[in-house]
């Protein structure tokens, strides 16, 4: 008798919290905004990529400490996805990122990832292998460029 009772209770609270209440907004979530054009498909640069970053300065020889910052933001921004490896985790391995790719391309691509993805034909294929878009971290400058540093140390640069 007792679990009927808690059943009946139960299925009460569950009938009158699924109501058909109106909500207190009048926005209209059931189709989404339109996105913002970021470039024409002609403007795209497949060297550089599209963002902010013209040109990125390395230097000659690995800077330790950056790299250092770079491997713990990637440990906890990254790594659930990539991994340090030519292996697929989510995403792609890093293994042999900055030899494939200028600096540039890849500070557009870890800042900017949507409107790259969106474009770049690379990427295109890349997403069905994955079938997973690379979502945008909120990297800072500081944060994406140490990031860089540490796939530059990953690829060996000293």
């Amino acid at each position: 008798m007792n679990k009927l009772l808690v059943f009946t209770i139960f299925g009460f609270f569950l009938f009158v919290s699924c109501g058909k209440e109106k909500s207190n907004t009048d926005q209209d979530f059931s189709t989404p905004a339109p996105a913002e054009k970021t470039a024409d498909a002609e403007s795209y640069d497949p060297k550089r990529g599209l963002g902010k970053y013209s040109t990125v300065e390395l230097g000659a020889t690995l800077d330790k400490a950056m790299a250092e910052k770079g491997l713990k933001t990637a440990e906890v921004k990254c790594t659930s996805c990539h991994k340090p490896t030519d292996e697929k985790l989510v995403g792609p391995g890093w293994k042999g990122v900055t030899e494939r790719r200028t600096p540039e391309w890849i500070m557009n691509f870890i800042t900017n990832p949507d409107p790259m993805i969106d474009k770049d034909p690379e990427l295109q294929a890349q997403l069905e292998l994955c079938m997973i878009r690379m979502p945008n971290q909120g990297l800072t400058d500081e944060e994406a460029r140490s990031i860089l540093e540490y796939m530059r140390q990953n690829d060996g640069v000293k």
